[in-house]
């Protein structure tokens, strides 16, 4: 079952990250300013973080049986629509609205894999799950290059075909586990009822950061890479692919470090080096070696602190609210992704330059890693975590 939700998170992810790839090829074609190529890769991620909100909390009444081969189904339509259709930039934020969908399985796995594990594993397991958004390494690595290789719409044909074959996969070999808990009353009603828990706003500030400092990095780096250090995009897709995939595979780490330590140290640890490498980047240095280095430190920072954050969600929600506090933590994590890459820019726009940009990773990272040993702590201690 954590093979499966896992897969499904992957070619979800993918589609989801179709679009970043692409942003200088359609800013060419379609003559667009710095700000509405940021845009067009923005907006699949806003509305995939605001779906989360109502995916989490139909998952905990209908389960994931039935929403992971739905919300895959469903993401063709987009995908295939961006591939063949949309020439203009209306058409094509039309588009990446719809492509949101596929960011919103994330709301639907985590409820899902956390009902099959006991507490002391779920750390790891939830670690492993995410490795699913190694989807977006999987788009960076790929989609320039099939679109050069084949033609611009064969990314996209191949990203139908996998949700479909794992749409129908799902729907026969999926399951829900026997006797999960089920919530009850109006999705309205449980939505208030998980905003009102302060574990709901405590993981979602802190999951807004780490993941969202991961997407914007993700959608954003091929662009930053490619203005800021005259890079071709095929080498800016592949580091970034080599970012988001450092990133992926310390998720894991960070869930096991959280079962093995605690989650508090491990967060506060990954935003200490945010904001000391992010202060680095801001001075832009060359590359080779110390540009290089500081990108790959926040990758594995944040990586680790995704783990860390849900392995907290673990700790401090009770099982039948996982899937609407994972509904709005992810979308606090996707909506701290879609911002960035707007203020970079609109700040390169204005000054040809990022350090502002940076700065600003930098002050969000401090503020993260104060609140962390503060009011986060006093949290679990009074949740008997500690």
């Amino acid at each position: 079952m954590l093979a499966l939700a896992t897969a499904g998170f992957t070619v979800t992810f993918w589609a989801w990250a179709l679009l970043s790839p692409l942003g200088s090829t359609l800013r060419k074609e379609l003559d667009l300013t710095s700000f509405q190529q940021s845009l067009i890769v923005a907006v699949p991620v806003v509305v995939g973080s605001l779906g989360r909100i109502p995916v989490g909390a139909l998952t905990d009444r209908l389960g994931a049986r039935r929403m992971f081969p739905l919300v895959a189904a469903l993401t063709i339509l987009p995908v295939l629509y961006l591939g063949h259709v949309a020439d203009s930039l209306p058409e094509v934020l039309a588009g990446g609205f719809f492509l949101g969908l596929g960011g919103t399985t994330f709301a639907i796995g985590v409820p899902f894999v956390n009902s099959w594990y006991p507490p002391e594993r779920r750390g790891l397991a939830l670690g492993i799950f995410g490795i699913g958004m190694g989807g977006t390494a999987v788009s960076a690595f790929t989609t320039v290059q099939l679109s050069d290789a084949v033609g611009r719409s064969f990314p996209f044909d191949v990203v139908a075909v996998a949700l479909a074959a794992y749409a129908v996969g799902a729907h026969v070999l999926l399951r829900d586990r026997p006797g999960r808990a089920v919530t009850t009353g109006s999705l309205w009603a449980r939505s208030l009822a998980t905003l009102r828990l302060p574990a709901t706003r405590h993981l979602s500030f802190l999951y807004a950061v780490a993941f969202g400092g991961f997407v914007a990095f993700s959608v954003y780096l091929p662009t930053y890479l490619t203005n800021a250090h005259g890079l071709g995009r095929s080498d800016a897709a592949l580091r970034t692919a080599g970012f988001v995939l450092l990133a992926v595979a310390m998720r894991p780490v960070g869930g096991w470090l959280s079962d093995r330590v605690h989650p508090v140290p491990v967060l506060a640890c990954s935003y200490a080096a945010v904001t000391a490498l992010a202060l680095l980047a801001a001075l832009e240095p060359d590359l080779n070696p110390l540009g290089t280095l500081a990108f790959l430190g926040m990758a594995t920072a944040l990586g680790a602190a995704t783990g860390a954050v849900f392995a907290l969600v673990a700790r401090l929600v009770p099982a039948e609210q996982v899937g609407a506090v994972t509904g709005l933590v992810g979308a606090a994590g996707g909506l701290g992704g879609f911002f960035p890459p707007l203020v970079m820019g609109a700040a390169y726009s204005a000054a040809q330059d990022y350090t502002t940009g940076f700065l600003l990773l930098s002050a969000t990272a401090a503020a993260s890693l104060v609140f962390t040993v503060t009011a986060v702590r006093r949290r679990v201690a009074g949740h008997g975590g500690e």
